[in-house]
């Protein structure tokens, strides 16, 4: 079986040497660019399983990468920020990241959150095998394309945006809790502080309303969130 294949775009050619040799022990194929330019030349390429993108870099930031590929990426992203910078971490969440890690980091806690990002990968793609599609409120998932729309009007979401969303909805009116989200999207538990979660709602709220009237999703504070099943804004169908 061919190893599944990772870019890693990072300056830092030491850090990626180590990763190359670590990851490849562990059944990965890795390729590094070392600035934003010529990592973002290859990130449109589909053959990657999973992009480690870091912020600072040269020519293109991290940052500027993603905004440059716009959320329209298919492939996971995984942000690689500076230790208790949370700046960065909610910006990269906003722009489009899956997820990140705070660097330096533990080898180990690395391979871990890429096994848990490519999980939910491997779920999303037996997903991808039925035709099935749900209608709540006006959006409508399309689990066959990874699709999202409001009221016909595409919604841009990313993978991981999509799957809360398609977690909430199986549990329309029901709450469901920062932890269950964790868990059963980013397959690891909820760290103390950890606000990634936080960010993923906010982005599908705002993407939403851009196309819906009323807010889809409601926050209960110190409980988690409820996706609403009413016909707030005028469609009876």
């Amino acid at each position: 079986m061919s190893k599944q294949k990772i870019l890693i775009i990072d300056d830092d050619k030491e850090l990626t040497e180590l990763l190359s040799e670590y990851l490849s022990y562990e059944g990965f194929e890795l390729e590094a660019c070392h600035d934003g330019v010529s990592g973002l030349a290859r990130a449109y390429d589909a053959s990657f399983s999973l992009i480690l993108l870091d912020v600072m870099m040269p020519q293109l930031n991290g940052f500027e990468v993603l905004k440059a590929l716009g959320g329209k990426h298919r492939t996971p992203i995984l942000m690689l920020t500076a230790k208790g910078d949370h700046d960065d971490r909610v910006l990269g969440l906003e722009l489009g990241a899956d997820d990140y890690l705070a660097k330096p980091f533990q080898h180990r806690e690395l391979l871990a959150r890429i096994n848990a990002i490519l999980r939910r990968i491997t779920i999303v793609k037996q997903n991808e095998s039925t035709d099935a599609s749900q209608k709540i409120n006006n959006v409508r998932l399309e689990h066959s394309t990874r699709e999202v729309f409001c009221h016909q009007q595409l919604v841009e979401l990313t993978g991981t945006e999509f799957q809360i969303l398609d977690l909430l909805m199986n549990n329309v009116s029901k709450i469901v809790s920062k932890n269950d989200i964790s868990e059963q999207v980013m397959k690891r538990k909820l760290s103390a502080f950890d606000r990634s979660i936080d960010m993923h709602i906010s982005n599908i709220r705002r993407k939403l309303l851009a196309f819906c009237p009323t807010d889809k999703l409601r926050t209960i504070r110190g409980a988690g969130y409820i996706f609403l099943s009413g016909e707030s804004d005028g469609d009876k169908t």
